[in-house]
């Protein structure tokens, strides 16, 4: 059989493989789940499932002939795909009340979760869901915050987001908790009107309603808590005068530009306009009397809780990133407020300035030492018509909004977990252009061997604490398994911006594969293999005596990591979930990730890799690392070598073999561009004229040649002098 033969046959299997993938993943995979699990499990209290319905797809439940509610997969009413590239399955048991009362993860392939984080710590999660009412939810009137789980924060977001817009999708089909369907009007549009700019005063603003109010006095906000029947919640009552104000809140949309100039004036309005993208709308938030609506939490986290504001199903929280503190509103008449705070909608939450919204107020109460009970209140906004203008109308058939809205889009998560990490982009940023000025100016930095030492051992520390302990941005065999798994059975370039700083460096790792192969990652960039290299520092401080590795030795254990990459790919196209598994053997997680706070196996497994590192410099790098290994691999495709090397390296001089930390320069001179970690030690050396024997040579020749001059100089004016004595005497 030759060559073409077998690579067709392989490339035939493979699009069979791809077609029974999408064979097997067309439809709902709800029955299968259905039938895995125990009824008790999906739906408490229910003793039958109904069959699965079309269109919506759901499972009624029912006890005693009566239906108590629906289960239904997440799956099939949002995109559920997470950071593997493959979809999250959860089930959700919802009744008749709108009331969720089960969420079940039945399937992932989410790495962190499998391997790095207990899948304990994620169910604990899901149990929040529980007694949650989405119309309450939807209302506004429900509060639901999060519990993050540090370590796998994309997977949790992603499962938040499923959750609650499969379950609100579901509610709205029924009716449940008093939800019904969203129906487009058959009518004109409203959209705001930016040719009117009357400037007008604060009276004319509020009574107009482009201003609205919100004001609670303390008899108020005691009377709230009173009615709320919570008794503990009385027990602490605001002290004061009962008309002494609470809190008076104003808000107002100021990206109407004849609100906005009124309220602001014309140059923060411009301002404004500078700063504000399209898709984005400002609203003005100021308020007085003894409660703030920001809080603390934004100080801390950068996040304003104590409000939100809703348009329809979709609620905004905002960031201090979102926010500029104003000092004052300059309509004519307004009152002198302390706070005055501008705010932006995110672009992507698609926030319309002339729908109604409502501003959601918490107001809480210490009802103990570490408890807190809390309240809502409301504010309405809608813009004046006056500032609106009506497009032509609309109609849309109730099958077709039905259907757009069981079957939504893929939320763009991977957007928001930009924003949250854009400081983190920053700084990743800017240690990769230093550490390109590195490599660019190389030539020049190696003539200062104690400098570029100070520079190497500085960088590894950021990389170590900065990249790895703070950051968590370590790469992963894992990331390539998934990428390939990826290409096969559907790419998305979502799943992989989900997780910013990791796409940043997988885009750096391919430029420098091209320029100097897998050195800049394994040498500069990996936390882990800057952990190995630091305590081997300090090792050698103590006078750890290193153990060289004999050549023949060192030449066949290198291969070690190559055919445990090989393995964990092989695997990886049977199971991804199996290959996942194994990827165990890179202690990443445990040392970088988790911090080693972990079981203890995972945590003895990873000393006993660091443990060789003391006495043998980079000791996993060189023999079992995996990534290592697939980086190397195409990194023999670089367009460049920068690593320059003399006749006489290997033959007799050995000095740079010797020094080198992973051995990657063979006896006979030659630098294996698959081991090397482009540390720039032997460039160091190679310009070095007190170390490399050639350029000793060249040193010596240098100054004997300087020499020769000033002697022969000596001895002709010598001669001169003789000459001139004779002729005197």
């Amino acid at each position: 059989m030759t060559v073409k033969t077998i690579l067709r046959l392989s490339v035939t299997l493979l699009l069979v493989q791809c077609m029974n993938s999408n064979v097997a993943h067309a439809g709902t995979e709800l029955p299968r789940f259905l039938d895995a699990i125990s009824i008790e499990k999906i739906f408490p209290g229910a003793d039958k499932l109904g069959a699965v319905t079309p269109e919506p797809v759901v499972a009624a439940a029912f006890k005693n002939g009566k239906q108590l509610g629906f289960v239904f997969l997440t799956t099939d009413y949002v995109n559920t795909i997470g950071y593997s590239g493959k979809p999250i399955h959860q089930l959700v048991a919802i009744d008749m009340q709108g009331i969720i009362r089960k969420v079940l993860l039945v399937e992932h392939h989410e790495p962190i979760v499998l391997i790095g984080i207990p899948e304990k710590r994620i169910t604990a999660v899901l149990k929040d869901y529980e007694g949650l009412d989405v119309g309450n939810l939807v209302r506004g009137s429900e509060d639901h915050k999060i519990d993050i789980v540090s370590g796998a924060t994309v997977t949790v977001m992603v499962m938040d987001d499923n959750i609650l817009r499969s379950a609100i999708k579901v509610a709205r089909h029924y009716g449940l908790s008093g939800l019904e369907l969203e129906r487009k009007q058959i009518g004109p549009v409203a959209v705001v009107n930016r040719h009117i700019n009357l400037i007008k005063d604060w009276n004319t603003l509020l009574k107009e309603g482009s201003v609205r109010r919100l004001k609670i006095t303390l008899s108020q906000i005691n009377q709230a808590f009173i009615d709320s029947g919570n008794v503990l919640a009385q027990e602490f009552p605001e002290q004061g005068d009962a008309d002494e104000t609470f809190i008076e809140l104003f808000a107002a949309v100021v990206s109407i530009p004849s609100i906005g100039r009124s309220l602001l004036g014309e140059r923060e309005y411009q301002n404004l306009l500078k700063k504000i993208k399209p898709g984005e709308v400002a609203i003005l938030l100021a308020a007085s009397g003894r409660f703030s609506f920001k809080g603390s939490g934004y100080v801390r986290g950068g996040i304003f809780d104590r409000f939100q504001i809703v348009q329809g199903d979709q609620s905004v929280r905002f960031h201090d990133r979102y926010h500029k503190r104003l000092r004052e509103i300059v309509a004519e008449g307004s009152p002198d407020l302390p706070d005055v705070d501008l705010f932006r909608t995110p672009a992507d939450l698609k926030f319309n300035a002339a729908s109604p919204w409502q501003l959601k107020l918490l107001v809480g109460r210490d009802i103990g030492p570490t408890k807190k009970t809390f309240l809502s209140f409301d504010l309405d906004y809608s813009v004046p018509k006056e500032y609106l203008k009506f497009s032509a109308p609309v109609v849309e058939a109730e099958s077709a909004l039905l259907q757009s809205s069981i079957k939504a889009q893929a939320p763009a998560i991977w957007k928001k977990m930009w924003q949250l990490k854009i400081a983190e982009v920053i700084v990743l940023g800017l240690a990769l252009t230093v550490l390109t000025m590195i490599f660019f100016f190389q030539d020049w930095l190696v003539k200062r061997a104690r400098l570029a030492e100070r520079i190497r051992t500085g960088y590894l520390i950021f990389t170590l604490f900065g990249l790895g302990w703070y950051f968590n941005a370590q790469l992963s065999v894992v990331n390539i398994l998934v990428m390939f798994n990826a290409l096969v059975s559907g790419f998305d370039w979502s799943y992989f911006l989900m997780e910013p700083l990791i796409f940043i460096l997988w885009g750096a790792v391919a430029a420098s594969l091209l320029f100097w192969g897998r050195g800049p990652y394994c040498g500069w960039l990996c936390p882990f293999g800057a952990l190995q290299e630091l305590l081997n520092k300090i090792a050698k401080m103590f006078g750890v005596k290193q153990i060289a590795v004999p050549w023949a030795i060192h030449e066949r254990a290198w291969t070690f990591k190559y055919l445990i990459f090989l393995l964990l790919f092989g695997f990886s196209l049977y199971s991804l979930g199996w290959a996942e598994r194994l990827a165990e053997i890179e202690p990443f997680k445990t040392a970088i990730i988790l911090k080693f706070i972990r079981e203890w196996p995972f945590v003895i497994f990873a000393l006993a890799v660091l443990l060789p590192g003391i006495f043998i410099e980079r000791f996993y790098c060189r023999y079992l690392c995996p990534l290592g290994a697939a980086l190397a691999i195409p990194g023999r495709m670089r367009m460049f070598a920068w690593l320059k090397r003399y006749k006489e390296c290997g033959s007799p001089c050995q000095r740079c073999k010797n020094e080198c930390m992973v051995q990657s320069i063979h006896p006979e001179g030659d630098i294996n561009v698959n081991e090397c970690l482009y540390c720039l030690h032997c460039q160091v050396v190679y310009s070095d004229d007190q170390a490399c024997p050639v350029v000793i040579q060249k040193r010596l020749k240098q100054e004997r040649r300087d020499i020769q001059p000033a002697t022969l100089k000596d001895k002709s004016q010598s001669a001169i002098a003789m000459q001139l004595n004779q002729g005197e005497k």
